[in-house]
């Protein structure tokens, strides 16, 4: 423009008393309205006018003319070697936007912002993901980790990601996980796999469960994250099973969930009021009623699943039945488990079935998780016994020889060998 003899002003000044990229934004789409209210205003871009939000905020004015230029990001992918579809985004705009490759992230204005990319990029694609940095008319193929560590970065400056095959990623999304997925159930693909039903794999679900459960109570990141893998594979699993039948598919059953988690929080995505944990249970318990088409509340507690573990299930039971009016007071918990108790002197199993379920009722009214405070508790016992055992063979006795003075004494060492 300098070598055509056009006068122009530049928006350098707005963007140095800028806070972030988004104040700039805004700043300029005022003071370019501003000056259109009185006369004529051409803003002239670096790029296609498609690659600046700011022209995007102007192009829906009355009387804007919008003329898209020579784009910037297709240049870079031109100069890396990409043709075709890729996805295009601001170095500004990098941690906001879903990403996939092949990539171009342009606008790469300065070090700093190159290494706000590359934290992003890495996260998501790997250190070694191969990329070409360009600028200008230069191509330059680095590894991701090496993007800000360029000699010159400026807004002509790109970095580009090239897809990659498969089994030659380092770090993997949700699309490349199925993929894998389909591939295992392809015709060719893995025997086992594919031979597999529901009910084949159904135990699998629970197990898998147990071990994220108990990859959480030890507190352990690294098992975490390899047992909520698998957790997934046996979600995925079940169905792409429904995919190949043409039941539903994962966008459907990722549609579902997301549909789930607005509707039943509308106290953060709708009109309902939540003061606290309890009141947003609250919501989430009326809107799940709702959703599930419940119209009595012996339709939520007929609801809760039968492959529960048994004391889970009754505490439940008691938990919905109260929601539903049956409510039991906890010195009535107290005095029903206390009377069941008098009751097991009686044969058969339904004198234990009850005593059973006034404990889950007497631990939920005392606000207890029976489920887990039984697991607790057996494994308190594991520890005692260890402890017990331990103490007897180290006198060099036998367990089952003991008369019932020494086993009471052992048994007091052991609780006092595990509380210490």
């Amino acid at each position: 423009m300098k070598e055509a003899g056009i006068a122009f002003e530049s928006l350098d000044g707005l963007y140095e008393t800028s806070r972030s990229y988004d104040t700039f934004e805004r700043k300029a789409v005022r003071f370019l309205r501003a000056q259109a209210r009185a006369k004529n205003v051409a803003y002239c871009v670096d790029g296609g006018a498609f690659e600046d939000r700011v022209a995007g905020f102007l192009a829906g004015g009355k009387g804007v003319r919008v003329l898209p230029g020579v784009s910037k990001s297709a240049c870079a992918a031109a100069a890396a070697g990409v043709f075709g579809t890729f996805t295009a985004v601001s170095a500004q705009e990098a941690s906001e936007r879903p990403l996939t490759r092949p990539l171009v992230v342009y606008d790469l204005a300065d070090r700093q912002l190159a290494g706000d990319v590359k934290l992003v990029l890495t996260e998501k694609f790997g250190d070694e993901a191969p990329a070409v940095f360009v600028c200008g008319e230069r191509a330059q193929r680095i590894a991701l980790f090496e993007a800000d560590r360029q000699k010159t970065y400026g807004t002509a400056c790109a970095l580009v990601l090239p897809d990659e095959a498969l089994l030659d990623k380092k770090k993997f999304c949700l699309d490349d996980f199925l993929a894998v997925m389909r591939r295992l159930r392809a015709p060719d693909g893995c025997p086992w796999d594919r031979a597999q039903t529901h009910r084949s794999i159904r135990i699998n679900c629970l197990e898998e469960a147990y071990e994220l459960v108990d990859a959480i109570d030890a507190d352990d990141p690294d098992k975490m994250c390899e047992e909520a893998g698998d957790v997934l594979m046996q979600a995925a699993f079940h169905t792409l099973m429904e995919e190949e039948r043409g039941h539903f598919t994962m966008t459907d059953v990722l549609t579902g969930l997301c549909r789930k988690l607005i509707d039943r929080h509308s106290h953060v995505f709708g009109g309902d009021a939540a003061s606290g944990a309890d009141g947003a249970l609250s919501v989430w318990e009326k809107n799940k009623m709702t959703e599930k088409h419940q119209a009595t509340f012996s339709d939520s507690v007929n609801d809760v699943p039968a492959c529960f573990p048994a004391l889970l299930r009754a505490q439940k039971i008691a938990k919905r039945t109260e929601k539903g009016g049956w409510v039991i007071s906890r010195e009535q918990a107290a005095a029903d488990a206390a009377a069941a108790i008098g009751e097991l002197t009686e044969a058969g199993s339904a004198a234990l079935g009850r005593f059973l379920y006034c404990a889950a009722v007497l631990g939920y009214k005392a606000g207890g998780d029976c489920e887990q405070a039984l697991l607790d508790y057996g494994k308190k016992m594991q520890a005692q016994y260890t402890a017990f055992e331990a103490r007897v063979r180290a006198d060099g006795k036998d367990v089952n020889a003991l008369s019932a003075e020494e086993r009471a004494f052992y048994m007091q060492e052991a609780e006092r060998d595990t509380t210490a």
